[in-house]
C-alpha cells in the first residue's frame, strides 16, 4: 500500500502525468510504424534517422536555439526523404547508406558539440541524448501538445489510409499497377518515422530509438497471425512497455529510456517462447 501512496503522490505532479502521457502517445505511434518498417524490412533507418537527428540537435545546441526541433525536424525529414530516394535509385544498397548517414552525422554531432559547446560537462550533455535522460520528466505544456498533436495525426493516418499501407507494405508492385501512389505513400511513411524518431529522442535517446520501433513489432509477430492483430498487438504491448518502464525508473531511480527498452526486451523473449510452443 505505500508503494502504491508514494506512486500516487508522483501522479500528483504535473510534469509526472505529461511524462506519462507524452510517453504512452510516443509508444504507440513507435509501434505502429515498427511494423511497417519491419515488414518492408527496412527497421534500421531508426537508426540512420536518430543519428541524424542527433547530429541535428548538436548543432541546434551550439546556435543556442531556444527550441531544438526547429533544426532538428526539418534536418531529420529531409534525411528520410533522401533515404528513401537513394534506397530505390542508387548503387548504394540501403543498409550501406543508412550505416554511412549513422555514423557520419554521429560523428560530426559529438565533434560540434565538443567544439563549440559552452557547457562544463559535455560528456554528461551527450550521453543524456545519446541513451535518454530525465528530459521526459521536464516536459513543458507546449511539448507536450506538440508531441500529443503529432502522436494523433500519426495514429489517424494508419486508421484512415490502413487499406493503402496494407497494399503498399505488401505488394508494392500490385499497388502501383492499379494506379495507387506508391511513392507518396512511401514518402509519407519515411516523414512519419522522422517525425516519431525526433519526438522520442526525449523518451529514449537517439541510440535507443530502433528499439521502440522494433521490439513491440517483433513480439507481437510471434504470436499474432494477421496483419491487423499484430497492428493491434504491437500497439498494445508498445504502450504497456512504455507504462511500465516509467512506472519502475520513477519509482527505482533507473533510467527512463534504458528502463523503457528492457521493459521491451524482456516482452520480447516472453513472446517468442510463446511462439515456439505454438
Amino acid at each position: 500500500m505505500e508503494f502504491l501512496n508514494t506512486f500516487s503522490t508522483y501522479l500528483s505532479f504535473p510534469f509526472v502525468r505529461y511524462a506519462f502521457i507524452t510517453g504512452v502517445l510516443i509508444a504507440l505511434s513507435s509501434s505502429l510504424l515498427g511494423v511497417i518498417l519491419v515488414l518492408k524490412r527496412f527497421s534500421f533507418i531508426g537508426d540512420g534517422l536518430s543519428h541524424t537527428a542527433f547530429g541535428a540537435m548538436a548543432i541546434a545546441t551550439v546556435l543556442k536555439l531556444s527550441n531544438d526541433s526547429i533544426l532538428t525536424m526539418p534536418v531529420t525529414v529531409l534525411f528520410a526523404i533522401f533515404l528513401l530516394k537513394t534506397h530505390k535509385h542508387s548503387r548504394l544498397q540501403g543498409d550501406s547508406i543508412i550505416a554511412i548517414v549513422s555514423t557520419g552525422a554521429l560523428a560530426v554531432g559529438y565533434m560540434v558539440v565538443n567544439i563549440f559547446s559552452a557547457s562544463a560537462n559535455v560528456s554528461g550533455d551527450v550521453c543524456s541524448t545519446l541513451f535518454g535522460s530525465t528530459s521526459i520528466l521536464t516536459l513543458t505544456k507546449s511539448e507536450v501538445l506538440v508531441s500529443a498533436i503529432s502522436s494523433i495525426g500519426v495514429i489517424l493516418f494508419f486508421i484512415f489510409f490502413y487499406t493503402r499501407i496494407f497494399s503498399v507494405t505488401f505488394d508494392p508492385e500490385f499497388t502501383t499497377a492499379i494506379g495507387k501512389k506508391t511513392e507518396l505513400y512511401n514518402m509519407i511513411i519515411a516523414i512519419i518515422t522522422a517525425i516519431v524518431i525526433v519526438l522520442a529522442m526525449n523518451l529514449v535517446g537517439s541510440l535507443l530509438i530502433t528499439a521502440l520501433l522494433v521490439f513491440p513489432a517483433l513480439s507481437a509477430m510471434q504470436v499474432m497471425k494477421s496483419y491487423k492483430s499484430t497492428i493491434v498487438y504491437s500497439a498494445v504491448l508498445g504502450v504497456f512497455a512504455s507504462v511500465v518502464g516509467l512506472f519502475v525508473s520513477i519509482m527505482a531511480s533507473t533510467p527512463v529510456g534504458s528502463t523503457i527498452v528492457v521493459v521491451n526486451i524482456l516482452l520480447f523473449f516472453i513472446h517468442f517462447l510463446i511462439g515456439l510452443k505454438k
